[in-house]
């Protein structure tokens, strides 16, 4: 249990400060602890419905959060994490694993490669926005991460939004995708809700100071961190499929 309250309070200091549902980090380590992929998958869940809940409310509190966009984009999220449970039970963990990490590389390349000028921010039409949160949430939720880890990169990327407010926005469509894979994944069993819980408890101490630092860091370094996370993940990941 001690090694959960830890691994919890880490992974939600990791969500607060960079708007992820916190699977990106958690779930090696759950298979590193002996974790089987869809029992951690599962776990990881549970505890991105503790960390974006409450992050999302302290980031409203703070005026970051786009309530009106990410809502549109979090109900698409909603629609498509339902089918998340049903596309992991029929997908090998080595498929699973894949997947991951080529979603993690698609967002390293993108922010590494954002433009410095970026413009006004871009306004998409309603429909465009529920399609994207469609597809994120099913894809997401499958592999058992928040989809923030996509959405993050293509709202600073393409959208232009300011990566303060992307990374707020991020948390708060994992609430949305996090709820309904939760259901999904219920359903076929995956889910060990007392390691979750135990995780997603200890994960709210995390989120609170990670939303507090995140506030308080220039945007250069905070981008600097977000683009190093992104490439310890991708690096463990790389070193666990193919070596």
């Amino acid at each position: 249990m001690l090694e959960l309250i830890v691994l919890g309070s880490f992974v939600g200091l990791l969500s607060g400060f960079f708007g992820i549902g916190g699977g990106s980090i958690l779930i090696p380590v759950l298979l590193l602890l002996g974790y089987e992929t869809k029992t951690a998958i599962g776990i990881s869940v549970v505890q991105m419905v503790f960390s974006s809940v409450y992050g999302s409310y302290l980031n409203n509190k703070k005026g970051t959060l786009d309530l009106v966009m990410i809502s549109i984009i979090g109900m698409g999220g909603f629609a498509g994490a339902l089918l998340s449970g049903y596309l992991a039970a029929v997908m090998s963990d080595r498929a699973l694993e894949i997947m991951f990490f080529v979603f993690v590389i698609f967002a390293l390349v993108r922010l590494f490669f954002q433009p410095h000028n970026m413009g006004d921010q871009k306004e998409l039409h309603p429909i465009a926005l529920f399609a994207i949160g469609a597809v994120l949430g099913m894809l997401s939720m499958t592999i058992g991460v928040g989809g923030s880890i996509l959405l993050i990169p293509i709202l600073v990327g393409f959208l232009h939004v300011p990566l303060k407010k992307a990374i707020s926005a991020g948390l708060f469509f994992v609430v949305f995708s996090s709820v309904s894979g939760l259901i999904s994944h219920a359903m076929k069993g995956h889910v060990d809700y007392q390691s979750g819980v135990i995780i997603g408890l200890a994960s709210l101490a995390g989120v609170y100071l990670g939303i507090h630092l995140k506030d308080r860091v220039s945007h250069r370094v905070q981008k600097g961190l977000l683009v190093s996370f992104y490439l310890l993940v991708v690096l463990y990941l790389a070193k666990r499929i193919f070596f």
